[in-house]
């Protein structure tokens, strides 16, 4: 679809800061869109905003701050109005040995960042869009991924936050649906981003940031529910799926697993508090 064709013309957007993130807020941006950038690196956040600077503001609370996040969405609606797209992408992934104290301060804080952000992410615009009359209203997007499908060893934190999350925008989508209030699942397979930058394990499809960001606005502007990054990725997860446990396990477990905070390679997770003792 091209950019000018794309039906979003105000949109918040968290993880703003991320691969995914910018290459969304570049899109949105040249669709004409005013757009919200929500993260948590204000130099980078101000560079995108640098593209339209009439058409964003720059908020950098943390997602997880209910009462930080209602008050950006009360400015951002002063600023520039009720917006028709709202996307929950923040995100941040690591390594998780359940044997090992301080990875269960990553837990916490991966659950608060992956699976809470959404929701207070959401949360006031829900209210907003409740209050108005209209057939159609907004959409709701949140990012998860093919990991929340299924758990793999060394990486059950973020497995478990993905796939809470697939089930939360499963269970609001069901609240939402016949409002005029869409709810869309994204599940993105491996992207080239820092996320990413660490793995040492094949990472099959592994799909570029741009293309990622305009198969999603396309697949939300279409419509469609759930959308697979890419879905070939879906397909190979889907198979997978279909080999007995003992064999998937066994499979998963001959690979190499994802850095541990601490470790070479692993990405940053933003207010990881001091580890556990």
């Amino acid at each position: 679809m091209p950019r000018s064709e794309l039906p979003f013309r105000n949109a918040v957007l968290t993880g703003a800061c991320g691969g995914l993130g910018r290459a969304l807020a570049r899109e949105l941006l040249a669709a004409g869109a005013q757009v919200a950038l929500v993260g948590m690196n204000r130099p980078v956040l101000e560079a995108l905003a640098a593209i339209a600077p009439d058409r964003c503001a720059v908020y950098t609370p943390d997602v997880a701050d209910s009462a930080a996040m209602q008050a950006m969405a009360v400015d951002w609606i002063g600023r520039a109005g009720v917006p028709d797209l709202v996307v929950a992408n923040a995100g941040v992934a690591g390594g998780f040995d359940t044997a090992e104290a301080s990875d269960l301060a990553v837990m916490r804080r991966m659950l608060e960042i992956n699976l809470l952000g959404p929701a207070t992410t959401f949360q006031p615009f829900l209210q907003t869009w409740r209050g108005q009359g209209g057939a159609e209203r907004g959409a709701l997007v949140g990012v998860a991924s093919i990991a929340g499908w299924r758990g793999m060893p060394g990486n059950g934190a973020y497995c478990a936050s993905k796939g809470g999350l697939i089930r939360y925008l499963e269970s609001l989508r069901a609240e939402c649906r016949g409002s005029g209030i869409r709810v869309h699942t994204v599940s993105p397979g491996y992207l080239r981003t820092t996320l990413t930058a660490g793995n040492r394990f094949a990472m099959p499809g592994l799909l570029e940031p741009g293309d990622a960001a305009r198969a999603l606005l396309d697949g939300v502007a279409a419509g469609r529910e759930h959308i697979v990054l890419p879905r070939r990725i879906g397909w190979l997860a889907n198979a997978l799926g279909w080999l007995p446990a003992r064999w998937h396990d066994a499979l998963l477990r001959g690979q190499p697993r994802k850095p541990r905070v601490g470790e070479s390679g692993a990405t940053d997770i933003p207010g990881l508090g001091p580890p556990a003792r």
